[in-house]
């Protein structure tokens, strides 16, 4: 069944696709699979990690908010999968090797969203990114230390999905893109539910673009792409989309993620990332045994980083009180 993988996408996909026998492999070799591609392998690896179970707990935007309907991280990974799959699938590009990408590209994400990111990067001097920390985790801390041993590839695009990335593939530039595309799109859904912005205060030249709805702008956001980069070596939107695209995501700082009502919460959880990485970066005996076994290879920095980042939100609140809420003498 793999061969018969290999001939169609010889077949059917772009000329600029990456094809999956032309993988420059893995770190390690593994066992020959006659069933699965080393993409889909990949893909399956990475929803069966320990760390893609915990996206489900870890937030997006809104920290520990009152309803079932808000993003988590995980859901946010799965609409960047989908959005991307839709690209590639329009581009005829490799599915396997782009949904890959985006199922394991926010794996390294901190608790707290990109509030926990931003606190760890300052007390580390911008040291630690959560695309850095996604490669750490699918080639170091997975899988009990022994790492996915994911391809080359996917590594490449899970590293480079930031929006200053450079893919080394197509399909990572189709993940690249659609991180974006979902965010903005699903955090204003987000905001909107929240009560934090209304769609009336949309910019009036976006909305004329893109149009008033996620639905609507993901559609056109995908339709865009997909037509300005058929048949070329590149992905991207044109000046008009993007320009629009722009001016949304300037608009969703400026009245959602710099300064809301909805982010008031974030103080408190700079505050208790600050407290713990000072607490077990002095403390080492303190770390769990799997981190304390790391301490011979790599530094306290890096380590403390690795248990922070891994932590869920919930897990995180749990090890906080722990260690520094007083418990009731017995």
């Amino acid at each position: 069944m793999k061969e018969d993988v290999y001939k169609l996408e010889e077949y059917w996909l772009s000329a600029y696709a990456f094809k999956s026998k032309d993988t420059k492999g893995r770190k390690y070799p593994v066992d020959v699979c006659n069933l699965r591609t080393d993409f889909q392998r990949d893909r399956d690896r990475i929803i069966h990690s320990k760390s893609f179970r915990r996206l489900k707990h870890k937030t997006q935007v809104f920290l520990s908010p009152e309803g079932d309907h808000y993003r988590t991280r995980l859901t946010h990974t799965l609409e960047v999968m989908q959005i991307a799959r839709s690209i590639a699938r329009g581009l005829k590009l490799n599915e396997d090797l782009t949904e890959a990408i985006a199922l394991g590209h926010d794996l390294g994400h901190t608790p707290f969203g990109h509030a926990g990111e931003k606190t760890l990067s300052s007390l580390t001097e911008g040291y630690f990114e959560h695309n850095k920390q996604s490669i750490r985790q699918v080639e170091i801390l997975e899988n009990n230390g022994n790492g996915l041993n994911l391809t080359y590839e996917v590594l490449d695009g899970i590293l480079n999905h930031k929006k200053t990335g450079n893919p080394l593939t197509l399909e990572g530039k189709v993940v690249s893109v659609s991180d974006r595309i979902a965010y903005i799109n699903h955090d204003i859904d987000d905001a909107q539910r929240a009560g934090i912005i209304d769609e009336s205060q949309l910019p009036k030249e976006v909305v004329k673009i893109l149009g008033s709805s996620s639905s609507d702008r993901i559609g056109n956001m995908i339709m865009d792409i997909v037509k300005n980069s058929y048949n070329k070596n590149d992905v991207s939107m044109t000046e008009s989309v993007n320009s629009a695209t722009e001016i949304l995501r300037n608009f969703m700082f400026e009245k959602v993620y710099t300064d809301s009502i909805a982010k008031k919460e974030e103080v408190k959880a700079d505050r208790m990332i600050r407290i713990m990485y000072n607490y077990f970066y002095n403390n080492k005996d303190k770390l769990p045994e799997f981190y304390l076994n790391l301490s011979g290879k790599y530094t306290m920095q890096e380590i403390v980083c690795d248990y922070i980042a891994g932590m869920t939100d919930n897990f995180a609140i749990k090890v906080f009180n722990s260690v520094f809420v007083p418990k009731c003498w017995n």
